[in-house]
């Protein structure tokens, strides 16, 4: 379902993406080798409580009993995505870690008022969703993973440059998909980024490749829509597949991956960024 979020509502996306933005910059700043991702789930939950919010990964069902477990996901190496922080692992000099964090904000009420905010009547507890992501390097990295990273950023930001009212979800999935095959990069193709807002995770289906001009997922971006662009690009090769934990979803062939993502409002003018430190 593709809901159009009105400005109050964004007013409290745009509060609680800013809060984001910075808790992410905050564990991004944490790392370092010999840190464990317990240390930094830690330090996750205690901001975002702070913050009068709520992890929205931790507890969010994956699938037949499957809960993710933990606040952030926290990826490592060939890791793609949902690698959980706990338990919790040591970082080592020369890996890279991906920290993908979501909350929903407020879940306070004495918030709410004070910034005259609306209740999200998709939710129990009344907030609004979003969700951001960075790659970091832990401590010296090949000059081969670390061109990965910021290859995939530039195409995190190629793809919000299309996100703009009257172009195509394709006008994204070009721009990102483009530049990760100038390197010979291989975009994940069964995971992609989505609508967010109202619930964790709402249409549309944000590719990161380019489907059929005439599939019904190639929707005309409107003002209003608020999306989480999210470029995974691999090394090597596209291909993904689970761990035995059932959850961690790591790259076919062992190589690294990097993953990049922010949320963002469709406007009438440029698309707005909301998850920005």
């Amino acid at each position: 379902m593709i809901t159009i979020k009105n400005p109050e509502e964004i007013k409290a996306l745009r509060l609680g993406g800013k809060i984001l933005g910075e808790i992410l910059n905050t564990l991004v700043k944490m790392v370092k080798p010999g840190l464990s991702t317990g240390e930094l789930e830690d330090e996750a939950v205690r901001l975002i409580t702070e913050a009068g919010g709520r992890p929205s990964f931790k507890n969010y069902q994956m699938g037949t009993d499957v809960a993710f477990p933990t606040a952030l996901c926290v990826s490592i190496n060939e890791e793609v995505v949902h690698g959980p922080a706990y338990p919790s692992r040591i970082l080592k000099s020369g890996d890279i870690v991906d920290i993908d964090v979501g909350m929903e904000w407020p879940v306070v009420n004495t918030l709410r008022v004070l910034h005259k905010l609306p209740i999200n009547k998709y939710s129990k507890l009344g907030g609004f969703y979003t969700d951001t992501s960075y790659t970091v390097a832990v401590g010296r990295i090949s000059p081969e993973v670390e061109r990965l990273l910021s290859i995939t950023e530039e195409a995190l930001y190629l793809g919000i440059k299309q996100a703009r009212a009257g172009n195509r979800i394709n006008d994204i999935a070009r721009a990102i998909e483009q530049q990760a095959k100038k390197y010979h990069y291989g975009v994940v193709r069964d995971l992609v980024g989505h609508g967010v807002g109202h619930r964790v995770h709402e249409g549309p289906a944000v590719y990161n490749f380019v489907v059929d001009d005439k599939d019904e997922d190639n929707i005309v971006l409107k003002p209003g829509m608020v999306i989480a662009i999210e470029p995974m690009i691999n090394l090597g090769t596209w291909k993904i597949e689970t761990a035995p934990d059932n959850m961690t979803v790591v790259t076919q062939d062992g190589l690294p991956s990097a993953h990049f993502e922010h949320t963002v409002v469709i406007t009438k003018d440029e698309p707005l960024i909301i998850t920005e430190a």
